[in-house]
């Protein structure tokens, strides 16, 4: 099968077209023909050696999490799909590879793809929405009537989280650029912060929970936004103990993650807050709720570009360049 391979770590390397085995199929996965992958910030992370502490994945690898297509092998373990079945899924963590023309997802991770949707606008969802349904259902446990902030509100997370928080009742604030302001209110934000002319901390005060996805700077300021008892939750870092904890980091992981949030933890417990660090996980039964709001129309999609599968390392240069609005997606069907 053809495949983009990256051979090597480096913000600027370029993925390689590259003919590949089939993944193997173990006896909880099924294999799917991609028709459509999600690109995430993720990808370029993990492409420029970012996470290599905590996924330290062998090269050569194929990147990619999102993917929706159909089902053409099924594992003789698997109970709840069939040949034919039209499905997308966020692959899970070591069983990565969406760009390429097939992908082995686990049982567990895969969902029946949301009726109405086409492939491309199923494969932008993955990644994005179980990351804000941990986020705020999970971890927040956000509720009608409460408060939360949800930053950067025209990318992939924050046009998805927007769309959640409404549904559940809560009042949203977001931070977006003029241009982009009109978007994010249609996805149902109450109160929209132009981050080049407005400092959110003067203009958030008293929030439930805030939904981080900046940088250092940001994160500091976020806790001066939230009331006695709120909730950060931060995406981009650092990662906490309770992380290092849930996937059996090694000794001397643990300690420099822990070093590393201490500063933010003991802040936060100043201020009367929470510090959580979240990475989202794979989660088919939560994928599978998510495609019932996406029916429902409560949720929908929200694509900046699409691009062929030839044109994949220029994907990838958009998400990096940070001025997609909503996700970006690779079309190979």
């Amino acid at each position: 099968m053809k495949a983009y391979v990256l051979d090597r770590y480096g913000k600027n390397t370029a993925l390689r077209l590259a003919d590949v085995p089939e993944p193997p199929l173990r006896d909880d996965e099924v294999l799917v023909e991609v028709h459509a992958a999600g690109v995430n910030l993720l990808d370029s992370k993990i492409k420029g050696g970012e996470f290599k502490p905590i996924l330290p994945y062998r090269l050569p690898l194929i990147l990619g999490h999102d993917v929706a297509g159909v089902v053409v092998k099924v594992g003789p373990k698997v109970t709840q799909f069939r040949l034919g079945d039209e499905v997308y899924a966020r692959l899970d963590d070591f069983r990565i590879g969406s760009f390429a023309e097939f992908a082995a997802v686990k049982e567990a991770s895969l969902a029946l793809k949301p009726k109405g949707l086409s492939m491309e606008q199923a494969a932008s969802i993955p990644l994005v929405g179980l990351t804000a349904w941990q986020a705020l259902i999970e971890s927040a446990q956000l509720q009608r009537g409460q408060k939360v902030f949800i930053q950067a509100g025209s990318g992939g997370v924050g046009t998805f989280a927007i769309q959640l928080a409404k549904h559940l009742g809560a009042t949203v604030a977001t931070t977006a650029s003029s241009t982009n302001a009109a978007l994010v209110k249609s996805l149902g934000a109450d109160v929209v912060v132009d981050y080049r002319t407005q400092d959110f901390e003067e203009v958030l005060h008293d929030y439930d929970v805030v939904l981080n996805s900046q940088d250092a700077k940001t994160l500091e300021k976020s806790l001066r936004v939230l009331q006695r008892g709120g909730k950060l939750i931060s995406i981009s870092g650092p990662p906490d103990p309770a992380f290092a904890n849930a996937i059996g980091a090694p000794g001397w992981l643990r300690l420099v993650l822990r070093v590393l949030s201490a500063g933010i933890r003991r802040r936060a417990q100043g201020r009367g807050v929470s510090y959580s660090f979240l990475f989202m996980k794979a989660n088919g039964a939560q994928l599978r709720e998510i495609t019932r709001l996406i029916e429902s129309g409560a949720i929908r999609p929200v694509i900046d570009r699409v691009f062929a599968f030839d044109a994949t390392n220029e994907a990838l240069a958009y998400v990096e360049s940070g001025r997609a609005k909503g996700k970006v997606v690779i079309k190979l069907k």
